[in-house]
């Protein structure tokens, strides 16, 4: 299980450094490419979504049939055991959640670029006509 983890962490990294490139003043030069290589990979990338659910899916199943540890029917080393696994439960929740909002901010602030340099262009062929 700790593969899939690893590709959805480097999934949002992915996600997180393109949002990052694309909103960086002073790119533009590479702005165009990047937007091209980020339109390409943003249907690919949505495969992200039914991975999350599938992975939360996951973690409440866990959550559900993982056994109780109540007061003093545990020993203290199967206690930390079910501590260790409750946390790594909120982590991997954090990780889908970064996950899915990273998709979410690079497909809007894609649009938003793409729209801004659609306008841009328009703008040229206004002042290239009236001139």
């Amino acid at each position: 299980m700790a593969l899939e983890w690893v590709v959805l962490g480097y999934a949002a990294a992915a996600e997180a450094i393109m949002v990052i490139l694309l909103t960086l003043p002073g790119l533009d030069g590479l702005r165009k490419g990047l937007i091209a290589v980020t339109r390409n990979l943003l249907k690919p990338f949505l495969s992200i979504v039914p991975f999350c659910l599938f992975l939360l899916m996951d973690i409440y199943w866990k959550y559900e049939t993982r056994p109780s540890c109540e007061s003093d029917s545990c020993t203290p080393s199967e206690f930390l055991r079910h501590q260790k696994s409750i946390m790594k439960s909120q982590r991997n929740a954090l990780l889908i959640a970064a996950a899915l909002v990273f998709y979410w901010i690079l497909y809007s602030v894609t649009a938003l670029v793409v729209k801004i340099e659609q306008l841009n262009q328009r703008v040229e062929r206004m002042k290239t006509r009236t001139d």
